[in-house]
């Protein structure tokens, strides 16, 4: 019996706190601008394994996970493909150096962020300042 599933793909992101902000990664590949890092989760590996894992591809910090945030699956959150993204707070440790698929990497603070941001991480990034400030976790959509 041959099946066709469809079901989204499941991504991690990770706000990885450094230097007194957080990490964006410039985007090599479209969709253009800066993101939180991250990417697909391969099959046999967990979502924390995958997140340590893009950290790591994608800054060269290694990461500590420090917790599981929030879970964002709008369908319109790619413009690519329908993704769900298990989104964790970690720290960082080492030298920041944009790799992999980033073209570069730097830390931001919520008083200065880029102009554009790729997806739907704008909304987490003001997701995670506001549960800085007031320990309010996002709402369920």
């Amino acid at each position: 019996m041959v099946h066709t599933l469809k079901t989204p793909l499941l991504t991690v992101d990770i706000i990885i706190r450094f230097q007194g902000g957080i990490v964006l990664i410039e985007r090599k590949n479209p969709p253009a601008g800066w993101a939180l890092p991250g990417g697909f989760v391969d099959v046999g590996e967990s979502v924390e394994e995958a997140a340590v894992r893009e950290a790591r591809e994608e800054t060269n910090l290694d990461v500590r996970l420090l917790e599981q945030f929030h879970v964002y699956s709008n369908p319109k959150r790619d413009p690519r493909f329908h993704t769900v993204s298990v989104v964790f707070i970690g720290e960082g440790r080492g030298v920041l150096e944009g790799r992999d698929d980033a073209r570069k990497a730097a830390v931001y603070t919520s008083a200065h962020l880029p102009e554009e941001i790729a997806f739907d991480h704008g909304r987490i990034v003001k997701d995670y300042f506001r549960y800085e400030q007031t320990g309010a976790r996002p709402e369920p959509v």
